[in-house]
């Protein structure tokens, strides 16, 4: 056997560490996979995010740039309803030119509850998209201090 040969490699040693890797992937089985909780997913050639409603984004990217997951949050009125405010966390998986995204919607008058909910439900979609790059998510830690509802009273001498 020469060492072209992909049976010489079987036998005789375990793969290199940094051997090229290949899956066959669709954006049904990304969705199926990583986006099962979104309220809302889509594919595109292009993205869907209005960069002026833009609150923050983190983006990751593979080591060639052929394919990048991006959490973005943002901030939007409702076309049919002005005055209904929306607040969304969208997941996009970019491989090649396809872009699968996920949308993790509330409005902004809804509970704390469900911020809480949609905003884990993206985090956790954007750490198991991260994988496929071979990339790693750690999460930071914030503490919030409570604000108090009235000041306290004044104290005042007579």
């Amino acid at each position: 056997m020469t060492n072209d040969d992909p049976a010489a490699y079987s036998e005789t040693a375990d793969p290199d560490w940094d051997m090229p890797l290949s899956l066959r992937i669709t954006p049904a089985l990304l969705v199926h996979a990583l986006m099962e909780n979104a309220s809302g997913v889509h594919t595109g050639w292009e993205s869907c995010v209005d960069e002026s409603t833009l609150l923050s984004e983190l983006v990751v990217m593979d080591d060639t740039g052929g394919a990048a997951v991006r959490l973005v949050e943002q901030e939007f009125a409702d076309e049919a309803e002005p005055e209904a405010v929306w607040h969304d966390w969208a997941v996009e998986v970019r491989i090649g030119r396809v872009i699968t995204t996920g949308h993790f919607s509330v409005r902004t008058n809804a509970p704390p509850l469900d911020w809480n909910w949609h905003l884990r439900e993206a985090e956790r979609t954007f750490e198991r998209a991260c994988v496929l790059l071979g990339r790693r998510v750690r999460r930071g830690l914030a503490v919030e201090e409570p604000l108090p509802q009235e000041l306290p009273p004044r104290a005042s001498r007579h």
